[in-house]
């Protein structure tokens, strides 16, 4: 086989671009063929290349234009309000990109490796590779599954329809293995015809039942819908913790407490800038005095201090009692110091980060039984893991996530966190209410469209009504175990025709 292009900088530039290209799947462009149409591109490349060391520069080089453009708005977070300079800043976002980048570069080289006696087998082992690349991604270090390729599909693809029975790394392995075929069929031109209608026929079959999975109603409505309001308050990250506005601060989210009617209140993460034990006992007192008025309950986010531990936390306040979220999965270097004997450095010489060493919340903690629902609370970066946020589930009947995206400035990273809230709803039959501080304030129902959205950088209050589900759909029983147990499975029949095949 011949490379299609000889020019090694012209096919960097390419793979580059194919890798930026794929990113317009992710929100909030949800422009899901984009991320099927580059990575049948840059399969395309890895089946070409003459060797598996060709194969991952290939991976690599993509993976470094999906995640250079995917997630810049690291350097934000880090420079814009994190005070690190800017050169450091810029060089610590490339190095993220760039490990993240040798995950797609493992997926060539061990494709290219396994199939180095039957080629066609490529057709499978790049999309079980892909979708366990993202998986470990999911966990290694704590986990950073950023632009796991399952998401690029929510809502709209009709690949979708397969998250509520395998999850979203289930939805990168369909979306993969229907880039793989196409991408390896464009690249056998000259062996692709004994088997082209079948794999014709096999794209179709994945696309029409992941239509009709849509369609199923996996989960089933319970009582009546709920009145909520979701409070945006739009306060600056760089002024957030100031203690000259934490009075002002406070005021204002009163203000908008007392000014909604809804059952249930939603107020953003760490959205009172005070330890939990310091607020106003007047404020607690107007907070739970107007949730009796409305025979409901608000639910703040604040941080608690226990036995000199700080908790990122959710309390709520009202006609059900008293309960309490704490944050269990939290953020490395923005909420905890991981090594903190090498690395504690950084923070001392080059970071301003409030709150960057919280104490981590129970793995498993029950769900708030506020306004009439089941409440599974999670906070922030935790929706991303939807095998964490199932561990409240089938009990709970509602998802409510409270987010802080401030720290990302005007990027689409706080679209792309709503898209994996949009997942979350999908994989669990559940509704899901986001109140976050800047934006994205989103009601989102239970089949991952947005049935409301407040505007970005706006101080407002979304109204709307939720309705609590119960049932569970097969991933919430599963978890990603169906999942992983295709995926080996799938690695154990590729072991033995590779063993067959070199006899």
């Amino acid at each position: 086989m011949r490379l299609p292009i000889s020019n090694p900088l012209l096919k960097t530039i390419v793979l580059l671009s194919l890798g930026a290209f794929g990113v317009l799947g992710f929100a909030p462009f949800y422009f899901y063929p984009a991320s099927i149409l580059s990575l049948i591109s840059v399969i395309y490349f890895i089946v070409v290349s003459d060797s598996a060391k060709s194969a991952a520069m290939a991976g690599f080089t993509y993976g470094l234009g999906l995640f250079g453009i995917g997630i810049y708005w690291i350097y934000i977070s880090l420079h814009t309000y994190g005070g690190m300079p800017s050169v450091m800043a810029a060089f610590s976002t490339f190095v993220l990109a760039a490990f993240l980048a040798l995950f797609p570069a493992m997926v060539g080289a061990l494709s290219k490796q396994l199939c180095k006696q039957q080629p066609t087998m490529l057709v499978i082992a790049i999309p079980v590779f892909w979708a366990l690349a993202d998986w470990v991604r999911s966990w290694i270090f704590t986990g950073f599954p950023w632009l796991t390729m399952g998401y690029s599909q929510v809502p709209t693809s009709p690949l979708a329809g397969y998250m509520p029975v395998i999850g979203v790394y289930g939805v990168t392995l369909i979306t993969v293995l229907i880039a793989s075929i196409v991408g390896y069929l464009l690249a056998e031109k000259q062996s692709r015809k004994p088997w082209q209608s079948k794999a014709i026929g096999a794209v179709l079959l994945l696309s029409v039942t992941g239509y009709l999975l849509k369609q199923v109603e996996w989960t089933t409505p319970i009582d009546k819908p709920l009145s909520v309001s979701l409070l945006q308050g739009n306060i600056e990250q760089n002024l957030k913790w100031a203690p000259e506005i934490a009075e002002h601060t406070m005021q204002q989210y009163l203000a908008m407490v007392e000014s909604s009617d809804a059952k249930l209140i939603v107020l953003p993460e760490t959205a009172l800038p005070v330890v939990a034990s310091n607020i106003p006992e007047d404020l607690q007192t107007r907070l739970l005095a107007h949730a009796h008025r409305n025979q409901g309950d608000v639910l703040v986010g604040v941080v608690e201090r226990e036995n000199g531990e700080y908790f990122n936390s959710v309390l709520s306040y009202g006609s059900a009692g008293t309960y309490t979220y704490r944050k269990s999965h939290l953020v490395p270097f923005g909420e905890f110091i991981p090594l903190k004997v090498a690395f504690g450095w950084i923070y001392r010489d080059w970071l301003n980060m409030p709150l960057s060493d919280l104490s981590r919340g129970a793995q498993y903690q029950q769900p708030m039984s506020v306004a009439g629902e089941k409440v599974a609370v999670n906070i922030c970066y935790e929706d991303v893991f939807g095998e964490e946020i199932i561990r409240q589930l089938p009990l709970a009947s509602l998802l409510v996530n409270v987010s802080n995206d401030a720290w990302y400035g005007e990027s689409y990273a706080a679209d792309q966190h709503l898209q994996f809230s949009q997942a979350r709803a999908l994989e669990t039959g559940r509704m899901m209410l986001r109140a976050t501080n800047t934006g994205a304030t989103a009601i989102i129902d239970q089949k991952g469209y947005l049935t409301a959205h407040a505007p970005h950088f706006v101080q407002t209050s979304l109204n709307g009504y939720a309705q609590g589900y119960t049932g569970t759909t097969p991933y919430v029983y599963w978890g990603n175990w169906l999942f992983l147990t295709i995926c080996f499975g799938l690695l154990l029949f590729l072991w033995q025709r590779n063993r067959v095949s070199s006899r």
